[in-house]
């Protein structure tokens, strides 16, 4: 399944803050075995929101889109997401409580129509509560076509995912991504003729040609990262794809120019 990352916001657009929810998801759903192959950033504007959606459905099965549920006017996405699958909006009773509840004990007597519209969720959905806010999250789907919606706010967002998404993603994948990463030593260290990405990608040659493991350089400011990644049906068949291609990296970087190579399990 081909998975497609979608962040609204536009203070992310402008620069305001930086999309740390895109990278989050792009690794976990890489140790899912989940391809995702474009990111999307897109400001608090529905129909630019729809726009990103048809797109990014012209290529992918599912979409998780962060962002866009909180109680303001410009928090628009699950409104117009509702829209886009033909869902009705009901109230989750569950959430209209804790809402109460929330508001009660900051010494308000109501809620303002902004935060009630949190509790306004789309009906025959899976609805992610949120143990670290108060907007939930949800899952939609329609015609083989899956949105999963969480909050923007990073420490909501990630427990949710952790606790509610992963495990329906798992579902979704019949393999894992595991890797194997090689750290060449700085330029304070080694000859800096062997600590540029180039020097160690001449090296490797054509086994940044392979498909299965994938070979790939990094420039790093002290260094070179080597990334060799594989995908198979469980870790230790990765392992044994991997085990090869990583001892024929190190033999060709060469040992004096090796810092440390460790297994990616993040």
């Amino acid at each position: 399944m081909v998975v497609e990352i979608i962040s609204v916001g536009t203070e992310i657009l402008m620069g305001n803050i930086v999309n740390t929810n895109a990278q989050y998801l792009a690794k976990k759903l890489a140790h899912l075995g989940l391809d995702c192959h474009f990111q999307t950033v897109v400001g608090d504007n529905p129909e630019r929101i729809k726009s990103a959606l048809d797109v990014a459905y012209s290529r992918a099965d599912a979409v998780i889109m962060t962002g866009g549920l909180g109680p303001t006017k410009d928090d628009l996405t699950k409104e117009m997401l509702m829209k886009y699958f033909g869902k009705t909006p009901v109230v989750d009773e569950k959430v209209l409580s804790f809402l109460e509840e929330h508001v009660k004990k900051r010494g308000f007597e109501k809620l303002s129509d902004g935060m009630r519209k949190q509790a306004i969720v789309p009906a025959d959905s899976i609805i992610l509560y949120n143990h670290n806010g108060t907007a939930p999250g949800c899952i939609m789907e329609r015609d083989g076509k899956i949105c999963i919606l969480l909050p923007g706010p990073p420490h909501e967002m990630k427990p949710m995912f952790e606790e509610c998404c992963k495990v329906y993603l798992n579902g979704k994948s019949d393999k894992v991504f595991v890797s194997v990463i090689i750290k060449c030593l700085s330029k304070d260290e080694a000859p800096i003729t062997m600590v540029g990405e180039a020097p160690i990608a001449d090296r490797l040659d054509e086994l940044t040609d392979g498909v299965n493991p994938t070979v790939a350089t990094y420039a790093k400011q002290d260094g070179c990262l080597v990334r060799i990644t594989a995908s198979a049906k469980n870790h230790s068949d990765a392992m044994r794809l991997l085990t090869p291609v990583v001892n024929e990296c190190r033999k060709r970087i060469g040992k004096g120019y090796i810092s440390y190579i460790e297994e990616d399990i993040n």
